[in-house]
């Protein structure tokens, strides 16, 4: 039953990725690790593959609709690539399976990755309610447009997400993109972070379970789909908040099960 209402989920989560160009392995990685058991260091390597698969699709999309600029994939892109790869490749295989055990208390590499990722989709999730609306930059702030591009390849590298919620606004108040433009070229930037991110480690992919990812993916792709149709009948102003009231609610069941569970 927990698997029917994961892979229902996983056209959602497709849903929610087509209309505000992010927030796919917020989403992802929790219905990975509770729906299905998956152990969550290893739901982030799969999170980069469904979310990737996904976003390369709603990419396409996009592209035939003219709502992707390239100059803004480039600065924005390199920059966030180039981060992901170190993390991916160099500093998350450092962090120790035990990162702290003493006075009868045991943290995990897992249990901090959960930790770290369900803190970071409470501040999203507020930020996305109180901030309904983003104001386009006047011009390109391409030196803080280079510098988001690096923290967003931190971020994607070490939870193993697409980074499309910090992209987007960055693309928005530093690139000067409109919405709309701004979730299309998220998307195709998503979708580069996330190959990285797979190339850079692919010491586990020999060990994922890749008919569960094309299905997972193929509903997604669907839901991306379905979502990216939806979001020419919402005003803009109201994707936000919307969007930001599910992450907030993901994030308390998250706390939730991570009270119960350790």
């Amino acid at each position: 039953m927990l698997h029917l209402i994961g892979y229902a989920l996983a056209v959602v989560i497709g849903f929610a990725l087509g209309m505000v160009g992010g927030g796919g392995s917020i989403l992802v990685i929790p219905v990975l690790v509770f729906f299905f058991k998956i152990d969550p260091t290893l739901a982030t390597t799969y999170s980069l593959f469904i979310v990737g698969l996904s976003a390369l699709c709603g990419s396409s999309t996009q592209w035939k609709e003219g709502n992707i600029s390239f100059r803004a994939v480039a600065q924005f892109g390199i920059p966030s690539v180039m981060v992901l790869f170190i993390v991916r490749r160099w500093l998350l295989p450092a962090v120790p399976a035990v990162v702290f055990n003493g006075g009868g208390m045991v943290i995990s590499k897992s249990l901090l990755v959960m930790v770290l990722f369900t803190t970071l989709m409470l501040a999203v999730g507020y930020t996305m309610v109180r901030q309904k609306k983003y104001t386009p930059g006047e011009s390109v702030q391409r030196p803080r447009l280079i510098l988001q591009g690096a923290l967003t390849g931190a971020v994607t590298g070490f939870i193993g997400i697409g980074g499309g919620f910090i992209i987007v606004p960055s693309l928005v108040l530093f690139a000067g993109l409109p919405m709309r433009k701004a979730i299309g070229t998220s998307l195709v930037i998503i979708s580069i972070n996330c190959a990285v991110g797979i190339l850079s480690n692919l010491t586990t992919t020999g060990s994922l379970n890749y008919p569960f990812l094309l299905r997972f993916a193929f509903l997604a792709a669907i839901g991306i789909l379905l979502g990216t149709w939806f979001i020419g009948l919402i005003p803009d102003r109201n994707l936000k908040p919307v969007f930001g009231w599910i992450i907030l609610g993901m994030s308390f069941f998250m706390i939730a099960r991570l009270f119960l569970r350790y």
